[in-house]
């Protein structure tokens, strides 16, 4: 076994975060393309991408754990299906000017995870893990009161994301492997939304001749090149370490969402998201308390 290289998990690891968190940028180059349709791309060269990945990078004896675990599979196509709505919440919002939303549903997604964890694992709650929750609650309803509605694409996010690693935890299967699996068993959909749809933007020949469509074929190593990098830094780092990395996309996204593409950050939805800040401080430092005392 490879010994542990923290060097070259904090690496791997902000390789893969930062990747995720410049992701609006390559939305927003293929932004002319609707969302269900750059999403039945993704499935199509994530699925083939991935099949090719699996050659050169061995996962031996996956398949047949599958094969001898039929349930495991039927895990794998609800986990894909949660992904894909995941994955179309995510790209609309992107490219219909609600990256603040998107940033804040990932905000919110460790602590979800935290809920979902009492409410369907049993799982109890500590003090501050009660307080963190009770915090990113407080920010959601900030948002109802001034906005009139609720956030949904945030919950959205939140909530399949939360979800989707919840049922995965049901079929263990390694990210690269599951994730195959997943795309390939929405590949059919994917083909069959292409021949229903032949007024489709990427169903028309000449859309093959434009640098768009190369845009979306890289759907498939821009989905994939994160997910190994992320798979790799988990061999070098404690899950703790990867648990506060994953706060730099999110906030990737804001920046890039107020920066770069003018979206406002009103007074309600910056309150919003100190409430959600500081339930993941709460959170974060309850955390590490947990982790010293196992020490």
């Amino acid at each position: 076994m490879q010994a542990a290289n923290p060097r070259r998990g904090y690496i791997l690891g902000l390789s893969a975060y930062i990747t995720w968190g410049l992701f609006p940028l390559y939305f927003k180059a293929i932004a002319s393309v609707p969302a269900v349709e750059i999403v039945i791309h993704r499935v199509l060269w994530s699925a083939l991408f991935g099949a090719l990945l699996l050659m050169v990078w061995k996962h031996p004896g996956w398949w047949r754990e599958l094969r001898d675990n039929p349930k495991r599979l039927a895990i794998l196509a609800l986990s894909g299906t949660l992904i894909a709505a995941n994955w179309l919440t995510y790209v609309w919002s992107v490219n219909n000017g609600r990256m603040l939303e998107a940033s804040l549903g990932y905000y919110i997604n460790p602590l979800v995870n935290v809920l979902l964890g009492m409410l369907i694992l049993g799982e109890r709650l500590r003090r501050m893990q009660w307080l963190a929750v009770a915090l990113a609650a407080a920010g959601v309803a900030q948002q109802v009161w001034q906005v009139g509605s609720l956030p949904w694409v945030s919950l959205v996010l939140a909530l399949t994301f939360g979800f989707y690693g919840l049922i995965r935890k049901q079929a263990p299967v390694k990210a690269l492997p599951g994730l195959v699996v997943e795309t390939w068993m929405l590949v059919p959909i994917a083909i069959a939304w292409l021949l229903f749809n032949q007024t489709a933007i990427s169903a028309q020949p000449e859309f093959w001749t434009t640098s768009e469509a190369w845009w979306l074929v890289a759907a498939g190593p821009v989905t994939l090149v994160p997910l190994v990098c992320f798979n790799a830094a988990a061999r070098h780092l404690p899950y703790t370490t990867l648990g506060f990395l994953q706060y730099l996309a999110p906030t990737l996204v804001l920046l890039q969402a107020v920066l770069l593409f003018g979206e406002h950050l009103s007074s309600s939805t910056l309150l919003a998201f100190i409430f959600i800040w500081a339930g993941l401080a709460v959170y974060s430092v309850d955390a590490w308390i947990s982790l010293r005392r196992r020490d």
